[in-house]
């Protein structure tokens, strides 16, 4: 799990102020600060993980153990990062540690703003939020998630919002590679009425994954 703050999910799906302004919906949220800090500014956002089922006394437990494995990971492929963007490594511990205590905070106070599901399927009713963010996830993980998870997963994304979609990054977590399958995806939910366009994103980590995939279907 980890726990991105409400500045690394500004820049990494490049959000204005007007984008703020409806429902929005962190989608896998894991331990990310983004919904607490949002609601602190009075941004209406709430979360969706399959993890929020372990309750906060569980997660809590779990996260120390989590970012001492991310770091060690980073350690490990130094050369796979950049750090243009945070300034230096106790930088982004700095803003994971606090995004960590918001998100604990957060779930115990306010638990009906972070629902227990995952994806392909969400329990929202059709175009209920306004504007959907999805990080390292989709993409991230397309060793492991295929083609037709992907396509289902855009498309429920897709049914639970009136407004766009946006997802980063677009590269594979092991070697930052582009997904094979991208293009054809892409092409595929053009041909389902979805709007589908790359856009890069003042945020990169990750060497090589700047840009969001930004869907919105045509009315």
């Amino acid at each position: 799990m980890s726990s991105r703050s409400f500045a690394e999910y500004r820049a990494m799906f490049a959000l204005g102020e007007r984008d703020l302004d409806g429902v929005v919906l962190d989608c896998a949220g894991g331990a990310s600060g983004f919904v607490a800090e949002a609601a602190a500014m009075g941004v209406r956002a709430l979360a969706a993980d399959p993890l929020y089922a372990h309750g906060a006394g569980v997660l809590a437990d779990r996260l120390a153990a989590d970012l001492e494995q991310g770091n060690a990971m980073i350690s490990a492929n130094a050369e796979r990062f950049v750090w243009r963007w945070y300034g230096s490594p106790e930088r982004r511990s700095e803003l994971r540690l606090r995004a960590r205590k918001a998100f604990v905070a957060d779930l115990r106070r306010r638990p009906g703003s972070y629902v227990a599901a995952s994806l392909p399927h969400l329990p929202l009713a059709g175009g209920s939020v306004d504007l959907v963010l999805c990080s390292h996830l989709l993409f991230t993980w397309a060793d492991r998630l295929g083609r037709e998870w992907h396509r289902a997963a855009i498309t429920e994304m897709s049914r639970v919002c009136r407004g766009e979609v946006r997802i980063f990054p677009l590269v594979r977590m092991g070697d930052g590679e582009p997904v094979p399958f991208l293009g054809a995806l892409l092409d595929e939910l053009r041909g389902e009425g979805l709007a589908c366009a790359v856009r890069e994103v003042p945020y990169e980590f990750q060497r090589g994954a700047r840009h969001m995939l930004t869907v919105t279907r045509h009315h």
